[in-house]
């Protein structure tokens, strides 16, 4: 087919793309509570033309057209992070929250790609399911992020999606305008560990009339790690984090409990699930050898985000072709998560980095830090690259 020359296009509307990310970053709002974001999200795309649904509390999907063709899916996530914004840009936002995953961009660029979707409707030969996610950050206390609920709630039938792609933007390691992307496994699992130690409490000068839970997770903790260090492949990514280790309030008084908190994360499902089986043996018999109990809970688990080859290879040959970025293939999955992983394992799914300043280029923050900024000088690219993606996919299929 001929060039769609869509970088140009996008460039056309850079000014309305980074308007609708300074919009997004001055209004975070968190998990599956998106009011103003879902309404100026929904406005957007009204005024383009389209008909948005609300599929899930502040879960988007709007259709561009033929729906009795091949569909392809597109992605963005909406939800902000409970961090205080601590960058120095003049649209920071003021109310204890922050978009410092880059969702706000993610949004924008979406719009972009919905405007430049629309403009080429009537050439498309199947039609683009554009989705507006909640609560990629897992911060409600659901148990299903907003991926997980998007496709619960049907976002891959009617019409029913053949492929999918998403683009997330990254600081320090990931040069500015510089595409990446991974054949298998993209990014890795994730799972929340809940341990709750219940042992006897007592007075700290009398230890033998109680049971100590305070002992017992430190027995726990370094046990643990040798899960990693004994027990998996040196080759294989797998991390065992704990963040929270919490019990007892006085110097001198054994508590009854400690909860510990921690995250899981590995790049292959059969290792995530023989981690997981095997926390929750050593916790259970390691606290029943000290005279306690332990119980084990793992939360808002989702796998690992996996890039079909076959898809991927396609997608970085369209981007490539029709001058829209450079794309570098990555040599191991990024440690981090995301839940686009649910879409990924029920249709073939590519999932992009958009390089938005590295550190040498004087973005030194990564994201979830409170003090990071995105070049926004890419956020057309990034419109540019996911409507390229969709439209020459629905292209070689009709």
């Amino acid at each position: 087919m001929n060039h769609l020359n869509l970088r140009s296009e996008a460039e056309a509307l850079r000014e309305d793309i980074v308007a609708d990310r300074r919009w997004l970053h001055e209004h975070p709002e968190l998990g599956f509570d998106l009011p103003e974001t879902t309404a100026y999200v929904a406005k957007r795309l009204r005024d383009m033309g389209y008909e948005p649904e609300e599929i899930v509390p502040s879960g988007l999907v709007a259709l561009v057209g033929d729906t009795s063709g091949p569909c392809f899916l597109l992605r963005a996530d909406m939800d902000a992070l409970p961090l205080k914004e601590e960058a120095d840009v003049p649209f920071a936002a003021t109310n204890g929250r922050m978009h410092a995953c880059g969702h706000d961009a993610h949004a924008a660029m979406l719009l972009g790609a919905a405007q430049m979707l629309k403009n080429h409707e009537a050439d498309l030969g199947g039609c683009v399911k554009l989705v507006f996610q909640p609560d990629e950050e897992g911060t409600a206390p659901d148990e299903t992020t907003g991926s997980g609920a998007m496709v619960a709630a049907g976002v891959l039938e009617n019409p029913a999606v053949g492929a999918a792609a998403a683009l997330h933007l990254m600081t320090v390691d990931y040069a500015r305008g510089r595409v990446y992307t991974r054949l298998g496994t993209a990014f890795s699992s994730v799972d929340d560990i809940d341990i709750q130690i219940i042992g006897k409490g007592c007075h700290g000068s009398q230890p033998q009339h109680g049971i100590d839970p305070i002992n017992i997770a430190a027995h726990v903790f370094l046990a643990l790690e040798n899960l990693v260090a004994r027990e998996t492949d040196p080759t294989e990514q797998c991390v065992l984090t704990f963040g929270s280790i919490h019990g007892g309030a006085a110097a001198n008084v054994i508590p009854d409990a400690v909860c510990m908190l921690g995250t899981l994360r590995t790049v292959s499902e059969s290792t995530r699930s023989r981690m997981k089986e095997r926390i929750s043996e050593l916790c259970e018999s390691m606290a029943e050898g000290f005279g306690g109990r332990a119980t084990v809970r793992f939360l808002r688990g989702v796998p690992s985000v996996c890039n079909d080859p076959a898809l991927t290879e396609e997608l970085i040959g369209y981007v490539e072709e029709e001058g829209v970025a450079e794309v570098s293939l990555l040599e191991k999955p990024i440690a981090g998560s995301d839940d686009m992983s649910v879409i990924s394992h029920e249709v073939p799914t590519c999932y992009f980095v958009l390089g938005s300043g590295s550190a040498e280029e004087g973005f030194a923050h990564p994201v979830h830090s409170p003090r990071i900024v995105f070049d926004e000088s890419v956020l057309s690219q990034g419109a540019a690259l996911a409507a390229t993606a969709a439209m020459r996919w629905l292209a070689a299929r009709t």
